[in-house]
């Protein structure tokens, strides 16, 4: 298996945990949060899509897909590419409405598409390349993949998990 094959298998595994986590869910369960101030199930999978969108888009020399659709109206947000949600106060996480199930899967999906795109043909050698010199180590674009799919991984596990104390409430 080339590396290619590689990120594509991993990265193509998440759609169906974003969908398994939202799917169904009413704009009422997905602003739901077990406490004040945590996450709620809409903030993680927004969030998770978020940093996907931005990361790739950067490594792109791209816009974000955030900006250049009508997301953010989906979200009830505006479309400032720099909202991530990375630093959310309780006030911010609570800003974040989805409007639907379907915002969470149509954006991610989206932002899936174009992750795809630049995954499929990727080289071995391309992994060595900075993309990011503000860290110290550069981050190089493989790092930089593995830390988006940890980061997805995490917060769709996370979204999953309150879809389940919901569910037992």
């Amino acid at each position: 298996m080339d590396v290619s094959e590689l990120l594509v298998e991993t990265y193509d595994r998440l759609p169906d945990l974003v969908r398994g986590a939202v799917e169904g869910l009413t704009p009422q369960q997905l602003s739901w949060a077990p406490a004040v101030g945590a996450n709620s199930i809409g903030w993680l999978v927004w969030h998770l899509t978020r940093i996907q969108d931005d990361h790739i888009a950067d490594i792109l020399g791209q816009d974000q897909i955030w900006v250049s659709g009508d997301w953010a109206r989906r979200f009830a947000l505006d479309p400032d590419p720099a909202n991530t949600g990375f630093g959310h106060s309780a006030e911010d996480i609570a800003t974040v409405q989805p409007e639907s199930d379907a915002a969470l899967i149509d954006y991610y999906e989206a932002v899936h598409a174009r992750t795809r795109d630049l995954l499929r043909g990727l080289t071995a050698n391309e992994l060595d390349r900075i993309v990011d010199e503000s860290w110290q180590p550069p981050v190089t674009l493989g790092v930089r993949l593995v830390s988006i799919v940890n980061d997805d991984a995490q917060h769709v596990g996370q979204a999953a998990y309150l879809r389940g104390l919901q569910s037992a409430g």
